[in-house]
Protein backbone atom coordinates (compact mmCIF):
# COMPACT_ATOMS: atom_id res chain seq x y z
CA UNK A 1 0.00 0.00 0.00
CA UNK A 2 0.90 3.36 -0.70
CA UNK A 3 0.78 4.36 2.51
CA UNK A 4 3.17 1.26 4.10
CA UNK A 5 6.96 1.44 4.38
CA UNK A 6 6.54 -2.17 4.29
CA UNK A 7 4.76 -5.21 2.86
CA UNK A 8 3.42 -8.45 4.04
CA UNK A 9 2.00 -11.15 1.30
CA UNK A 10 0.86 -14.51 1.82
CA UNK A 11 3.62 -16.87 3.17
CA UNK A 12 5.73 -14.05 4.08
CA UNK A 13 7.86 -14.76 6.98
CA UNK A 14 8.14 -11.35 8.06
CA UNK A 15 7.93 -7.50 6.89
CA UNK A 16 9.45 -6.90 3.00
CA UNK A 17 11.99 -3.28 2.56
CA UNK A 18 10.60 -1.48 -0.34
CA UNK A 19 11.85 -1.95 -3.57
CA UNK A 20 14.76 0.29 -4.55
CA UNK A 21 14.27 3.38 -6.89
CA UNK A 22 15.04 2.35 -10.45
CA UNK A 23 18.22 3.82 -12.61
CA UNK A 24 17.22 6.29 -14.98
CA UNK A 25 15.41 10.15 -14.68
CA UNK A 26 14.24 11.54 -11.39
CA UNK A 27 11.09 9.96 -10.82
CA UNK A 28 8.04 12.33 -10.18
CA UNK A 29 6.84 13.10 -6.16
CA UNK A 30 3.51 11.73 -5.59
CA UNK A 31 1.23 13.01 -3.73
CA UNK A 32 1.35 13.34 0.38
CA UNK A 33 0.55 9.76 1.70
CA UNK A 34 -1.90 8.54 4.32
CA UNK A 35 -0.08 5.57 6.02
CA UNK A 36 -0.69 5.23 9.79
CA UNK A 37 -0.16 8.44 11.55
CA UNK A 38 -0.21 10.75 8.28
CA UNK A 39 -3.18 13.16 7.82
CA UNK A 40 -5.28 12.86 5.12
CA UNK A 41 -4.70 14.74 2.03
CA UNK A 42 -6.60 17.75 2.26
CA UNK A 43 -7.22 18.63 -1.61
CA UNK A 44 -10.08 20.01 -2.11
CA UNK A 45 -10.96 20.04 1.95
CA UNK A 46 -10.33 23.91 2.23
CA UNK A 47 -12.76 25.14 -0.18
CA UNK A 48 -15.16 22.45 0.58
CA UNK A 49 -14.62 23.68 4.50
CA UNK A 50 -15.57 27.55 3.20
CA UNK A 51 -18.55 26.24 0.96
CA UNK A 52 -20.32 24.81 3.58
CA UNK A 53 -19.39 27.70 6.16
CA UNK A 54 -20.79 30.48 3.79
CA UNK A 55 -24.13 28.17 3.47
CA UNK A 56 -24.42 27.79 7.24
CA UNK A 57 -23.83 31.39 7.47
CA UNK A 58 -26.31 32.28 5.49
CA UNK A 59 -28.91 29.98 6.17
CA UNK A 60 -28.52 31.28 9.32
CA UNK A 61 -29.15 34.74 8.59
CA UNK A 62 -32.27 33.69 6.63
CA UNK A 63 -34.20 31.83 8.88
CA UNK A 64 -34.61 34.56 11.26
CA UNK A 65 -35.63 37.03 9.07
CA UNK A 66 -38.24 34.54 7.35
CA UNK A 67 -39.84 33.08 11.21
CA UNK A 68 -39.73 36.98 11.70
CA UNK A 69 -41.95 37.81 8.50
CA UNK A 70 -44.00 34.20 8.67
CA UNK A 71 -45.30 34.84 12.02
CA UNK A 72 -45.92 38.74 11.55
CA UNK A 73 -48.06 38.10 8.30
CA UNK A 74 -49.44 34.04 8.72
CA UNK A 75 -48.13 32.67 6.18
CA UNK A 76 -47.16 29.18 5.97
CA UNK A 77 -45.17 29.64 3.00
CA UNK A 78 -42.71 31.96 4.94
CA UNK A 79 -43.21 29.66 8.01
CA UNK A 80 -42.09 26.19 6.17
CA UNK A 81 -39.25 28.09 4.18
CA UNK A 82 -37.96 29.52 7.84
CA UNK A 83 -38.06 25.53 8.90
CA UNK A 84 -36.49 25.02 5.37
CA UNK A 85 -33.81 27.82 6.48
CA UNK A 86 -33.01 25.61 10.05
CA UNK A 87 -32.63 22.59 8.98
CA UNK A 88 -30.45 23.75 6.21
CA UNK A 89 -28.57 25.24 9.31
CA UNK A 90 -28.42 21.93 11.32
CA UNK A 91 -27.22 20.07 7.74
CA UNK A 92 -24.54 22.53 7.55
CA UNK A 93 -22.66 21.99 11.45
CA UNK A 94 -23.28 18.11 10.22
CA UNK A 95 -21.11 18.98 6.95
CA UNK A 96 -19.03 21.16 8.83
CA UNK A 97 -18.08 18.12 10.96
CA UNK A 98 -17.78 15.69 8.65
CA UNK A 99 -15.39 18.03 6.74
CA UNK A 100 -13.21 18.20 9.91
CA UNK A 101 -13.79 14.15 11.30
CA UNK A 102 -12.94 12.92 7.99
CA UNK A 103 -9.41 14.27 7.59
CA UNK A 104 -8.11 12.83 10.81
CA UNK A 105 -4.93 10.96 10.08
CA UNK A 106 -5.04 7.15 9.75
CA UNK A 107 -4.25 4.91 12.62
CA UNK A 108 -3.64 1.47 13.32
CA UNK A 109 -7.79 0.76 13.77
CA UNK A 110 -8.11 2.92 10.63
CA UNK A 111 -5.35 1.72 8.47
CA UNK A 112 -7.34 3.69 5.31
CA UNK A 113 -8.27 7.03 7.53
CA UNK A 114 -11.59 8.59 8.18
CA UNK A 115 -12.62 9.60 5.02
CA UNK A 116 -15.46 7.49 4.97
CA UNK A 117 -17.13 9.11 7.60
CA UNK A 118 -17.60 11.94 5.49
CA UNK A 119 -20.67 9.75 4.11
CA UNK A 120 -22.28 9.01 7.51
CA UNK A 121 -22.53 12.76 8.17
CA UNK A 122 -23.63 13.49 5.03
CA UNK A 123 -26.64 10.49 5.74
CA UNK A 124 -26.92 12.70 8.54
CA UNK A 125 -27.53 15.66 6.85
CA UNK A 126 -30.27 14.20 4.35
CA UNK A 127 -32.25 12.76 7.49
CA UNK A 128 -32.34 15.80 8.89
CA UNK A 129 -33.66 17.49 5.68
CA UNK A 130 -36.39 15.16 5.41
CA UNK A 131 -37.52 15.25 8.93
CA UNK A 132 -36.64 19.01 10.08
CA UNK A 133 -37.38 20.30 6.74
CA UNK A 134 -40.05 18.64 4.48
CA UNK A 135 -42.16 17.52 8.13
CA UNK A 136 -42.08 20.55 9.31
CA UNK A 137 -43.23 22.13 5.97
CA UNK A 138 -46.34 19.51 4.91
CA UNK A 139 -47.51 19.63 8.34
CA UNK A 140 -47.60 23.82 8.33
CA UNK A 141 -49.22 23.63 5.32
CA UNK A 142 -51.88 21.02 6.04
CA UNK A 143 -53.07 23.11 8.94
CA UNK A 144 -52.73 26.33 7.24
CA UNK A 145 -55.37 25.22 5.00
CA UNK A 146 -58.07 26.55 8.04
CA UNK A 147 -55.98 29.89 8.86
CA UNK A 148 -57.04 32.96 8.09
CA UNK A 149 -54.25 35.14 6.25
CA UNK A 150 -53.16 38.82 8.36
CA UNK A 151 -50.71 41.22 7.93
CA UNK A 152 -48.97 43.19 4.98
CA UNK A 153 -47.23 40.58 2.53
CA UNK A 154 -44.75 43.18 1.39
CA UNK A 155 -42.79 42.35 4.71
CA UNK A 156 -42.54 38.86 3.07
CA UNK A 157 -41.75 40.07 -0.37
CA UNK A 158 -39.05 42.11 1.29
CA UNK A 159 -37.75 39.26 3.26
CA UNK A 160 -37.71 36.60 0.10
CA UNK A 161 -35.82 39.74 -1.90
CA UNK A 162 -32.65 39.46 1.17
CA UNK A 163 -33.09 36.29 1.72
CA UNK A 164 -32.99 35.54 -2.43
CA UNK A 165 -29.70 37.58 -2.20
CA UNK A 166 -28.20 35.63 0.75
CA UNK A 167 -28.87 32.14 -0.67
CA UNK A 168 -27.50 33.15 -4.00
CA UNK A 169 -24.21 34.19 -3.02
CA UNK A 170 -24.11 30.50 -0.94
CA UNK A 171 -25.46 28.90 -4.37
CA UNK A 172 -22.92 30.47 -6.53
CA UNK A 173 -20.30 29.70 -3.73
CA UNK A 174 -21.18 25.78 -4.21
CA UNK A 175 -21.58 25.85 -8.19
CA UNK A 176 -18.34 27.54 -8.54
CA UNK A 177 -16.90 24.66 -6.15
CA UNK A 178 -18.30 21.91 -8.39
CA UNK A 179 -17.70 23.64 -11.63
CA UNK A 180 -13.96 23.91 -10.86
CA UNK A 181 -13.73 19.97 -10.32
CA UNK A 182 -16.02 19.27 -13.14
CA UNK A 183 -13.46 21.53 -15.25
CA UNK A 184 -10.62 19.96 -13.41
CA UNK A 185 -11.64 16.52 -14.41
CA UNK A 186 -12.53 17.64 -17.56
CA UNK A 187 -16.29 16.51 -17.60
CA UNK A 188 -19.47 18.08 -18.07
CA UNK A 189 -21.09 19.55 -14.62
CA UNK A 190 -24.00 17.16 -14.70
CA UNK A 191 -21.57 14.42 -15.26
CA UNK A 192 -19.44 15.39 -12.41
CA UNK A 193 -22.30 15.93 -9.94
CA UNK A 194 -23.80 12.32 -10.39
CA UNK A 195 -20.16 10.73 -10.02
CA UNK A 196 -18.47 12.71 -7.71
CA UNK A 197 -17.68 11.37 -4.76
CA UNK A 198 -17.93 14.24 -2.58
CA UNK A 199 -21.20 14.13 -0.88
CA UNK A 200 -20.24 16.81 1.33
CA UNK A 201 -19.84 19.08 -1.75
CA UNK A 202 -22.82 17.79 -3.15
CA UNK A 203 -25.12 18.28 -0.44
CA UNK A 204 -24.35 22.10 -0.13
CA UNK A 205 -25.41 22.22 -3.79
CA UNK A 206 -28.45 20.97 -3.57
CA UNK A 207 -29.51 22.84 -0.41
CA UNK A 208 -28.89 25.77 -1.98
CA UNK A 209 -30.48 25.03 -5.57
CA UNK A 210 -34.06 23.85 -3.02
CA UNK A 211 -33.29 27.05 -1.43
CA UNK A 212 -33.71 29.28 -4.36
CA UNK A 213 -36.67 27.21 -5.89
CA UNK A 214 -38.19 27.13 -2.67
CA UNK A 215 -38.18 30.62 -2.49
CA UNK A 216 -39.70 31.53 -5.85
CA UNK A 217 -42.66 29.03 -4.40
CA UNK A 218 -42.94 30.74 -1.03
CA UNK A 219 -43.56 33.61 -3.13
CA UNK A 220 -45.95 32.36 -6.07
CA UNK A 221 -47.86 31.57 -2.77
CA UNK A 222 -48.08 34.65 -1.42
CA UNK A 223 -48.96 36.31 -4.71
CA UNK A 224 -51.85 33.72 -5.51
CA UNK A 225 -53.25 34.49 -2.27
CA UNK A 226 -53.41 37.81 -2.59
CA UNK A 227 -54.80 37.84 -5.81
CA UNK A 228 -57.49 35.33 -5.04
CA UNK A 229 -58.08 36.14 -1.38
CA UNK A 230 -57.31 32.18 -0.75
CA UNK A 231 -54.53 31.34 1.88
CA UNK A 232 -55.21 27.50 0.23
CA UNK A 233 -52.28 29.02 -2.24
CA UNK A 234 -50.33 29.96 0.56
CA UNK A 235 -50.42 26.46 1.72
CA UNK A 236 -49.93 24.42 -1.02
CA UNK A 237 -47.03 26.57 -1.20
CA UNK A 238 -45.87 25.50 1.78
CA UNK A 239 -46.49 21.74 0.80
CA UNK A 240 -44.34 21.73 -2.69
CA UNK A 241 -41.24 23.32 -0.58
CA UNK A 242 -41.95 20.23 1.67
CA UNK A 243 -42.54 18.17 -1.68
CA UNK A 244 -39.08 19.62 -3.13
CA UNK A 245 -37.53 19.02 0.34
CA UNK A 246 -38.10 15.53 0.46
CA UNK A 247 -36.92 14.75 -3.49
CA UNK A 248 -33.35 16.60 -2.14
CA UNK A 249 -33.14 14.42 1.05
CA UNK A 250 -33.87 10.79 -0.80
CA UNK A 251 -31.50 11.63 -3.43
CA UNK A 252 -28.51 12.87 -0.70
CA UNK A 253 -29.02 9.84 1.42
CA UNK A 254 -29.15 7.23 -1.84
CA UNK A 255 -26.11 9.02 -2.76
CA UNK A 256 -24.28 8.84 0.59
CA UNK A 257 -25.77 4.65 0.80
CA UNK A 258 -24.05 4.01 -1.87
CA UNK A 259 -20.73 5.26 -0.78
CA UNK A 260 -20.89 3.93 2.70
CA UNK A 261 -21.61 0.06 1.09
CA UNK A 262 -18.72 0.73 -1.63
CA UNK A 263 -19.08 2.29 -4.62
CA UNK A 264 -16.61 1.44 -7.05
CA UNK A 265 -14.57 3.97 -9.25
CA UNK A 266 -16.61 5.79 -12.48
CA UNK A 267 -15.91 3.95 -15.85
CA UNK A 268 -13.48 6.35 -16.73
CA UNK A 269 -11.44 5.98 -13.86
CA UNK A 270 -11.47 2.19 -14.38
CA UNK A 271 -10.17 2.76 -17.18
CA UNK A 272 -7.68 4.55 -16.81
CA UNK A 273 -6.71 2.23 -14.20
CA UNK A 274 -6.60 -0.65 -16.30
CA UNK A 275 -4.48 1.15 -18.86
CA UNK A 276 -1.95 2.06 -16.72
CA UNK A 277 -0.87 -1.68 -15.32
CA UNK A 278 -1.85 -3.47 -18.79
CA UNK A 279 1.18 -1.04 -20.81
CA UNK A 280 3.56 -1.46 -17.49
CA UNK A 281 6.70 -3.91 -18.99
CA UNK A 282 6.59 -6.84 -17.74
CA UNK A 283 2.67 -7.62 -17.13
CA UNK A 284 1.23 -9.87 -19.90
CA UNK A 285 -2.54 -9.09 -18.64
CA UNK A 286 -4.80 -7.84 -15.65
CA UNK A 287 -6.91 -10.53 -14.89
CA UNK A 288 -9.22 -8.89 -12.58
CA UNK A 289 -9.63 -5.02 -11.21
CA UNK A 290 -11.65 -4.17 -8.09
CA UNK A 291 -12.10 -0.79 -7.09
CA UNK A 292 -14.18 1.01 -4.03
CA UNK A 293 -13.57 4.44 -2.79
CA UNK A 294 -12.94 5.56 1.11
CA UNK A 295 -13.64 8.96 0.74
CA UNK A 296 -13.76 11.20 -1.58
CA UNK A 297 -9.52 11.62 -1.83
CA UNK A 298 -9.21 7.78 -1.41
CA UNK A 299 -9.23 4.82 -3.75
CA UNK A 300 -8.87 1.37 -3.37
CA UNK A 301 -7.16 -0.48 -5.89
CA UNK A 302 -7.33 -4.43 -5.93
CA UNK A 303 -5.43 -5.87 -8.82
CA UNK A 304 -4.82 -9.16 -10.05
CA UNK A 305 -2.02 -9.42 -12.45
CA UNK A 306 -0.01 -11.71 -14.95
CA UNK A 307 3.37 -10.81 -14.94
CA UNK A 308 5.85 -12.23 -17.57
CA UNK A 309 7.57 -15.18 -17.55
CA UNK A 310 9.06 -16.16 -14.42
CA UNK A 311 9.84 -13.02 -13.22
CA UNK A 312 12.11 -13.24 -10.02
CA UNK A 313 11.07 -11.45 -6.60
CA UNK A 314 13.15 -8.14 -6.56
CA UNK A 315 11.84 -8.06 -10.78
CA UNK A 316 8.01 -8.25 -8.62
CA UNK A 317 8.19 -5.89 -6.26
CA UNK A 318 9.96 -3.50 -8.96
CA UNK A 319 6.64 -3.78 -11.25
CA UNK A 320 4.33 -3.46 -7.94
CA UNK A 321 6.21 -0.36 -7.36
CA UNK A 322 6.65 0.71 -10.96
CA UNK A 323 2.26 0.44 -10.98
CA UNK A 324 1.91 2.07 -7.53
CA UNK A 325 4.00 5.61 -8.94
CA UNK A 326 1.72 5.34 -12.66
CA UNK A 327 -1.89 5.62 -10.71
CA UNK A 328 -0.52 7.55 -7.98
CA UNK A 329 0.70 10.29 -10.98
CA UNK A 330 -2.77 9.70 -13.10
CA UNK A 331 -5.65 9.54 -10.63
CA UNK A 332 -7.45 13.00 -8.85
CA UNK A 333 -7.59 10.44 -5.89
CA UNK A 334 -5.06 8.76 -3.13
CA UNK A 335 -5.11 5.46 -4.55
CA UNK A 336 -3.87 2.38 -2.38
CA UNK A 337 -2.89 -0.36 -4.57
CA UNK A 338 -2.52 -4.06 -3.66
CA UNK A 339 -1.68 -6.28 -6.12
CA UNK A 340 -2.32 -9.85 -6.62
CA UNK A 341 0.40 -12.07 -8.89
CA UNK A 342 -1.94 -14.37 -10.66
CA UNK A 343 -1.59 -16.49 -13.64
CA UNK A 344 -3.47 -16.42 -16.14
CA UNK A 345 -4.53 -20.23 -16.52
CA UNK A 346 -6.86 -20.07 -14.09
CA UNK A 347 -6.80 -19.68 -10.03
CA UNK A 348 -5.59 -23.36 -9.72
CA UNK A 349 -2.53 -22.38 -11.21
CA UNK A 350 -1.94 -19.49 -9.53
CA UNK A 351 1.94 -19.18 -8.20
CA UNK A 352 1.87 -15.84 -6.22
CA UNK A 353 4.88 -13.60 -5.74
CA UNK A 354 4.71 -13.28 -1.96
CA UNK A 355 7.12 -9.98 -2.93
CA UNK A 356 4.39 -8.57 -4.89
CA UNK A 357 0.83 -9.81 -3.22
CA UNK A 358 1.34 -7.14 -0.05
CA UNK A 359 -0.32 -4.16 0.34
CA UNK A 360 1.18 -1.45 -1.80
Amino acid sequence: MSGDGQQTGPGDAGPLKRAQPEPGPPEPQPRPESGPGKPAPASGDGATRRTVIIAGAANVFVCVIKLVAGLLIGSSAMLAEAAHSAADTLNQAFLLTSVHRGARAADPEHPFGYGQERYFWSLLAAFGIFVAGAGFSIFEGIIALGREESGDPLIAYIVLAVAGVAEGISFIRAYSQMRGEARRDRTGLVEHVQRSPDTTVKAALFEDSAAMIGLVLAAAGLALRQLTGSGVWDAAASMAIGALLIIVAVKLGLDSRNMLIGRAADPDEQQTIREEIEKTPGVDALIELLTMHLGPDHLLVAARVDFSGDINSDEAEDLASRIDRQLTERLSVTPHVFIDPTRKGGQEDAQPTPEASGPR
